[in-house]
């Protein structure tokens, strides 16, 4: 039997950890249900085990709506930002990998969400064979291997948006004569 993990889903800007949702997706993939079915058990799965604000609850029903027909293979929904990914167990290869990304984010001037995934089911089911890997906006960029942290940079400068420059107006001030104060 599945034990209750935690698993991270985007409820609007923000990655949030579920303890269960895994076991309930699973459940609601392999009873084959419907998007609606699925959204309902899920959602009454993760609430028995987790706190949801009461203002929350459509957010987080459209978010495991949205989880669920991914990785059921139903939608691909375009995400917002930079959604970096790590898969593994959680090894010191994949805890290296972290934190060659977060030097590459640092380097490149660039914020993403980064997460870890370690659940085998869920590896699988993005089709990564061997770990660590790296999958940046659902796109696997390596698996089985440890990439250099220029590769890693590149693939972050690929995908993520041009720095906004600094226009001659918004630059600072540079200072003039002081005002006479002894008047």
């Amino acid at each position: 039997m599945d034990s209750p993990t935690g698993r991270m889903i985007r409820i609007g800007n923000t990655s949030i950890g579920l303890i269960g949702l895994d076991v309930a997706i699973n459940q609601a993939i392999a009873a084959k249900m419907n998007a609606q079915e699925a959204v309902i058990a899920i959602f009454t799965a993760v609430k028995e085990r987790n706190y949801i604000p009461a203002t929350m609850v459509e957010k987080y029903q459209t978010a495991i709506a949205r989880e669920y027909l991914r990785l059921t293979g139903l939608h691909h929904d375009r995400q917002e930002g930079l959604v970096i990914r790590i898969l593994g167990s959680g090894c010191i290869s994949c805890n290296g990998l972290q934190t060659m990304v977060i030097d590459a984010m640092e380097r490149a001037g660039v914020a993403a969400d980064i997460e870890q995934i370690h659940d085998r089911d869920e590896i699988g089911r993005l089709g990564v064979t061997s770990t660590p890997a790296l999958m940046i906006n659902g796109q696997v960029k390596i698996a089985g291997l440890k990439p250099t942290l220029a590769q890693v940079e590149g693939w972050i400068r690929e995908v993520a948006p041009a720095p906004a420059l600094l226009s001659p107006s918004l630059e600072p001030a540079t200072p003039g004569p002081l005002p006479d104060l002894k008047k």
